[in-house]
């Protein structure tokens, strides 16, 4: 059986131009600025292997809609979201379901999330952070809010690093400067 195609959408937001993908089975991935609208989408549809850019359904687009509103600092709860993880391993399947559940404002770090799979030690906390490096949908799946051990920041794929994670946490009040969030343009 073929997988069913996929498709992407890439749209303005306060701090860029973002992007989404598709199946008919539910989102794929997620693409944070890349400091242009081409870069942005030439990322998205490499990472998603779309089939090409699309006006999005009605779900996508509602997503849509709150993924600006939350890079604007409102507070939005993407649990609802249909993800489509089909095409990964069970134990980033697994990580990504427990890491849906993070709330707004809350973090955990590497070897808690570990340890709440069963994993332990350093080990266990790199495995989770490799699969985090390789989650498809940020913000959606919140792994910004995953940190290192002792509340350190840790690392954050998405093009800026652990600075636009820096940026996605103080939207939600979580600082790591001692100052205010930075809203909206981050």
């Amino acid at each position: 059986m073929e997988p069913p195609a996929i498709n992407h959408c890439v749209f303005d937001t306060a701090i860029g131009p973002c992007g989404v993908a598709w199946s008919v089975r539910g989102l794929v991935a997620v693409a944070l600025p890349e400091g242009s609208h081409s870069a942005t989408e030439k990322r998205l549809a490499n990472k998603a292997r779309s089939a090409g850019a699309a006006t999005p359904p009605p779900a996508i687009a509602a997503l849509i809609a709150d993924v600006k509103r939350y890079l604007t600092g409102e507070r939005v709860d993407f649990t609802p979201v249909a993800v489509d993880l089909s095409g990964l391993d069970p134990f980033r399947r697994k990580l990504y379901e427990l890491m849906r559940d993070l709330g707004w404002g809350t973090t955990t770090t590497y070897g808690a999330l570990a340890h709440e799979l069963g994993l332990h030690g350093w080990e266990g906390a790199r495995d989770v952070g490799e699969a985090m490096g390789r989650n498809p949908v940020p913000i959606v799946i919140p792994c910004h809010r995953v940190l290192a051990a002792g509340g350190k920041l840790g690392g954050f794929s998405a093009h800026g690093g652990p600075a636009t994670k820096v940026k996605l946490l103080a939207l939600e009040g979580v600082r790591f400067d001692g100052g205010a969030p930075r809203l909206p343009g981050l």
